[in-house]
């Protein structure tokens, strides 16, 4: 058992061998470097000296009887994710698996006792040439939270790639209005209303009830996705905003009157590949049915709407995509503006030419 030793300030410390690094040195060389545990016992006396050298010996104990140093990094993933498998959506759970495939692949042999913040940055570089930096932070997000479990003690502190400005596009009214003229009366009406004045997600849209709406108000209480096999199937909202109520004008309430059931017999994959037929019927450039939802954000925002009640219709946890829709919207009309600027600025300069 180890021995604690007193330290200048009176406190009592003791500690127990943990692991072993290894430090890759500048000529390529790798040294190892023995890792210890450290517990300490601010009680001058013997007995706190017994105190600490209990701390130190129940973790041992518990380090033997545990194994958790033992296990490998792929082995603390596959149970961090069973033990989510039931709170998780099937979506991040299929995500969570797909990484374990196929990304990080060099920590997932490594003991998570011998991981070191040299590692983790290793293998983000790695995945920052083959991925989008949201892609390698969600991968990177995963990693962070197994470490903290299985190994809560140890301070990741990586260099992420930076983010990049996502392209967003904003259908006009315009566009919207020729949408609307080529789908009305078929299958793809009801989808491209929902979302577009709702809005409604594609999932949230096929999951859709008669006995989720009352009059015009509809509750987006369900989610369709797809399963690990492939299998399309009906789940409560992934976050608390998505669970809302959304009041839809007379002329939309109008296309579900008399519908009994689903509202839409479509899975999102049938939506979306629909959706490409009706853009190219309609003459339209491509852009995903998603961005109806950003059509229905933008023109809320223009009309006056506070960011709080966008984000409740919208089912947003966050005004970040809310942000990006609006800095999108007021690029499209800087150039106009940055003009009228111009165009005062040169008036103003030549009536002053004139007076003098």
């Amino acid at each position: 058992m180890a021995t604690a030793k007193k330290l200048p300030s009176g406190s009592w410390n003791c500690q127990v061998f943990s692991h072993i690094e290894e430090i890759v040195q500048p000529d390529g060389t790798i040294k190892k470097k023995r890792v210890y545990k450290s517990f300490t016992c601010d009680d001058p006396t013997t007995k706190g000296k017994r105190k600490c050298e209990k701390m130190a010996a129940d973790w041992a104990a518990q380090k033997e009887d545990n194994k958790i140093d033992d296990i490998t990094f792929g082995t603390a993933l596959d149970r961090y994710i069973e033990a989510r498998e039931s709170v998780l959506s099937p979506r991040t759970i299929m995500d969570y698996k797909r990484i374990r495939k196929q990304e990080m692949q060099g920590l997932m042999d490594k003991k998570i006792s011998q991981i070191t913040q040299e590692d983790i940055q290793r293998e983000v570089n790695l995945e920052s040439a083959r991925h989008a930096p949201k892609t390698v932070r969600n991968s990177h997000g995963l990693v962070t939270a197994v470490m903290g479990v299985y190994r809560p003690n140890f301070a990741i502190k990586t260099d992420l790639p930076k983010k990049r400005r996502p392209k967003i596009y904003v259908p006009s009214d315009e566009e919207i209005q020729r949408l609307i003229d080529t789908v009305k009366g078929t299958e793809m009406e009801m989808p491209v209303l929902l979302s577009a004045f709702g809005p409604m997600r594609r999932g949230e849209i096929s999951a859709l009830e008669s006995k989720d709406i009352t009059g015009n108000i509809v509750h987006v209480c369900r989610n369709m996705v797809m399963t690990e096999s492939g299998e399309w199937i009906t789940k409560t909202p992934k976050s608390y905003a998505g669970d809302r109520y959304i009041p839809y004008p007379d002329f939309v309430a109008e296309k579900w009157a008399g519908i009994d059931g689903r509202i839409v017999e479509l899975t999102p994959n049938n939506i979306t590949n629909k959706f490409k037929n009706c853009l190219h019927r309609a003459g339209l450039p491509h852009f995903r049915f998603h961005d109806l939802r950003h059509y229905s954000a933008s023109i809320q925002h223009a009309l006056g709407i506070p960011d709080a009640y966008i984000m409740e219709r919208g089912g947003w946890g966050n005004d970040g995509v809310l942000k990006n829709v609006y800095r999108h919207t007021m690029e499209k009309k800087a150039a106009e503006m940055n003009q009228k600027a111009n165009d005062y600025f040169t008036k103003l300069m030549q009536d002053d030419m004139q007076d003098e």
